[in-house]
C-alpha cells in the first residue's frame, strides 16, 4: 500500500570523465550494474541527496583527475524501501526461497564479505542474491515488479568516539526500471557569495 513514495528525489551517480560526457553531452543513458556483491541488487546506482559521497567515490575508483558526478531527478516508483519496516518480511521471504533454491540444486549460498582495503562489509553478495531473488519471484507470480530498491548502508569508521553514527553512512538507490530516472544534469557548484536553500 505504501510502496510508492510521492516525491522526486535527488541522486548522484560516481563515475569516469568520459561516461560523464556521453551521458550529459550526448543524451546516453548509464548502464546497469550486474556485480555479484552489489547489495541493491542489479540496476544503475545513485547516492540519494548526496554529491560529496558520489564524488568521493569516484575519486577512490578513477582518482582525481577522471572523477565525474552526474545528477539524475529520480521518481522511485514501486520502491522495495528497505528504511520501511514492512520491506523486513519481503526480505526474510527472499532470503528464504533462495536458501531452499541453494539447498536444492547443491550450492553454497553467497556470503557477504569485507573488501581487502576495508573492514567494512562492502561486498554483498547474498544480500543481492536475496534481492534479486525477490525480483525473481514476483516476475515468476507475476507480481507487480519493483522499480526501485532504497536503503541505508552504514559504512567508515565511527564519527567520534563511542558513536555509532559512520562517516560514510549514506542512503543508496537501486533503478531497476530506467523509466525513473526523468533526467540527467551536471551538478553546479555551490556559489559563495549566497547561503544554500
Amino acid at each position: 500500500m505504501y510502496k510508492k513514495l510521492p516525491n522526486l528525489v535527488i541522486g548522484f551517480h560516481g563515475c569516469q570523465n568520459n561516461v560523464f560526457k556521453e551521458v550529459i553531452m550526448n543524451g546516453q543513458q548509464l548502464k546497469k550494474s550486474s556485480n555479484s556483491y552489489d547489495w541493491l541488487g542489479n540496476g544503475i546506482y545513485f547516492w540519494e541527496q548526496n554529491y560529496q559521497r558520489a564524488y568521493e567515490w569516484a575519486i577512490n575508483r578513477y582518482g582525481t583527475n577522471n572523477a565525474a558526478v552526474i545528477g539524475a531527478v529520480i521518481d522511485l516508483g514501486y520502491c522495495l524501501n528497505l528504511t520501511d519496516s514492512a520491506s523486513v518480511d519481503i526480505l526474510r521471504k527472499g532470503y528464504e526461497i533462495l536458501k531452499i533454491r541453494c539447498d536444492t540444486i547443491g550450492i553454497e549460498l553467497p556470503k557477504n564479505r569485507p573488501s581487502q582495503k576495508s573492514t567494512d562489509v562492502l561486498l554483498r553478495d547474498l544480500d543481492c542474491a536475496v534481492i534479486q531473488q525477490i525480483h525473481d519471484f514476483n516476475q515468476q507470480e507475476r507480481k507487480q515488479k519493483f522499480d526501485s530498491v532504497r536503503g541505508i548502508f552504514i559504512e567508515g569508521p565511527p564519527t567520534y568516539n563511542g558513536s555509532e553514527f559512520r562517516e560514510k553512512t549514506h542512503v543508496q538507490i537501486c533503478i531497476c526500471n530506467p523509466n525513473c530516472i526523468k533526467g540527467y544534469f551536471a551538478p553546479l557548484p555551490p556559489h559563495p557569495d549566497y547561503s544554500m536553500p
